[in-house]
């Protein structure tokens, strides 16, 4: 064997090897380029039906709104409380009642 048929043998080798590696790149990334592109075209097609669905659907009814003055206890002179709360640096087991302020 001669110098050249030791170089060319290998040489042609891993050239082969090469262009094998690149036509399977190059699927892959036709795959994962059509993939990403497939799975956003399909939320956008879910986004559209759900807006056309919306706009097809008939609006409900008008419910009673609840108000923070609805959910709050009233207070004996009808004055607004605030509180006071601290963060301590420990947590406790039990907490106290807070306290009131009264702005006069």
């Amino acid at each position: 064997m001669t110098i050249k048929m030791l170089y060319t043998f290998p040489m042609n080798a891993l050239l082969s090897t090469n262009l094998w590696g690149m036509a399977w790149l190059a699927l892959l990334f036709l795959l994962c380029f059509a993939l990403v592109h497939t799975v956003k075209l399909v939320r956008l097609g879910q986004k559209y039906c759900k807006t056309q669905n919306a706009k097809n659907a008939p609006a409900p009814a008008p419910q009673k709104e609840n108000t923070a003055q609805e959910k709050t206890t009233p207070t004996p002179s009808g004055e607004p409380i605030y509180y006071i709360v601290e963060r301590k640096k420990r947590p406790k087991s039990t907490y106290t009642e807070p306290k009131r302020i009264h702005f006069k």
